[in-house]
């Protein structure tokens, strides 16, 4: 069977997809994907568009429980268990940005197949 989409094309918007995680978690970001989503007629170029607006919204979710138990534990003890949880906080961090990364690596690697976040829930 052969594809008819241009492979140029399917590269960068798939790249743009993922690549729109990397300027951060702000509801600016999530339009790159979205944008991508509506506007391509490419099967791949949608299921990447659809992986990283699902990875935003993790992304958002964990942020804010961890946020949320972060600022409540800090409060409660005075900063002590604050800065005991910095650490899960810096690992969120690399986390977002690492797997942004490797999805744009497999992406340019093969452009012919959507790639797929591990451990995330699939809301779309």
């Amino acid at each position: 069977m052969q594809d008819t989409y241009d492979a140029g094309k399917r590269s960068l918007l798939s790249l743009l997809a993922h690549a729109c995680t990397l300027f951060g978690v702000s509801v600016v970001t999530i339009l790159g994907p979205i944008t991508i989503l509506f506007l391509s007629d490419d099967p791949v170029v949608k299921a990447n568009a659809k992986e990283s607006i699902n990875f935003h919204l993790n992304i958002w979710f964990w942020a804010a429980v961890i946020g949320g138990i972060y600022g409540f534990l800090s409060f409660i003890t005075f900063g002590l268990m604050g800065l005991i949880l910095f650490p899960l906080v810096a690992f969120g961090f690399l986390w977002h940005f690492g797997w942004s990364v490797v999805a744009i690596v497999k992406t340019l690697a093969n452009p012919n197949e959507p790639f797929r976040y591990p451990f995330i829930l699939r809301v779309l």
